[in-house]
């Protein structure tokens, strides 16, 4: 049978097997210190990985990996006297990075970073690999699980030694939000967070707010009048304090980053004092501009409220 080199545990090199000098060349290069030194912990989580992952076996791999200076299991590494043992060791044998195959991220991910930075190592310096959720948990043969788990483990010592000692800082924001679009829900989102006290921009590309909805006679499914709930909902748009409307405007360019947004809008001419207009149409009896169609018409559903016809 043709063996596939990349999951053969005994090729030197490949994911999975044990590394050799090939694996050797492609590391970072050590740090200035003289060279990175990673703890790595393997989690019985109780039965839930031990039952079904040879932990002692994982551990023993994952000793002959490159930069791993300390390798040790936990029945629960996430209990206290877990993260102690990190802590411990960070400091008795000066790690530089660390590494835990237990459950998910999500779960424990924080916990154990909190952990090394207690002890004084930069909490980013630390990697985790799941071996219960992505091992224990979808795997029955336990010699086929301890071979994923050791699997995992490798690419997890590879990957902490591209991390990077970040720093957490904090940066203004700006509390404005912008909206795009007047229908029914950008209206309803507009209103929720004007009525947490922060200014809101509304941008829709119409003249007017209301979107489909406003074309509508009623709504599924309780048939209410679609006029009855979007009316009062545009009216209060139209003058809350902390909302500044935008019609006839489109969104044209985005730039800066997430709490510091920069936003051109647009806004195409009107040709009309929006201030002083009331939607009476007596401009268009007296524009001097040739209009086409030269019928306009102002309708209400299909009630035609007002008809002008432009003299030629």
């Amino acid at each position: 049978m043709k063996e596939d080199a990349n999951l053969n545990p005994n090729n030197p090199g490949k994911a999975g097997g044990n590394p050799s000098a090939s694996l050797e060349s492609t590391l970072p290069e050590p740090d200035k210190n003289g060279k990175e030194r990673i703890g790595v912990y393997i989690c019985r989580c109780g039965t839930n990985i031990a039952q079904t992952v040879d932990v002692d076996e994982v551990v023993r791999y994952a000793s002959t990996l490159p930069h791993v200076v300390i390798a040790k299991e936990n029945k629960y590494m996430c209990s206290d006297p877990g993260q102690d043992t990190i802590k411990k060791d960070i400091k008795d044998y000066d790690l530089t990075r660390v590494v835990v195959s237990s459950c998910s991220p999500l779960m424990h991910e924080i916990t154990f970073r909190l952990a090394c930075a207690d002890a004084g190592l930069n909490q980013f310096l630390f990697q985790m690999a799941n071996i219960r959720e992505q091992v224990s948990w979808v795997t029955e043969d336990k010699k086929k699980a301890t071979e994923k788990a050791k699997r995992l483990v490798n690419a997890a010592v590879r990957r902490v030694l591209y991390h990077k000692p970040l720093e957490r800082k904090e940066v203004p924001v700006a509390s404005p939000a912008l909206v795009v679009g007047g229908g029914i829900a950008g209206i309803h989102a507009a209103l929720t967070y004007a009525n947490s006290g922060k200014k809101v921009y509304l941008v829709e590309k119409q003249s007017s707010i209301g979107g489909h909805m406003s074309l509508l006679d009623k709504t599924f499914p309780t048939l209410d009048c679609s006029a009855c709930i979007l009316t009062p909902k545009m009216s209060e748009v139209g003058r809350h304090p902390n909302i500044e409307l935008l019609t006839w405007s489109e969104v044209e360019e985005i730039s800066g980053h997430i709490g510091s947004f920069k936003v051109k809008i647009r806004k195409k001419a009107r040709y009309v004092d929006v201030e002083k207009c009331n939607g009476c149409g007596a401009c268009w009896e007296n524009c001097p501009v040739t209009i086409t169609p030269e019928d306009r018409i102002i309708k209400k559903r299909d009630v035609v409220i007002k008809s002008v016809t432009k003299e030629q």
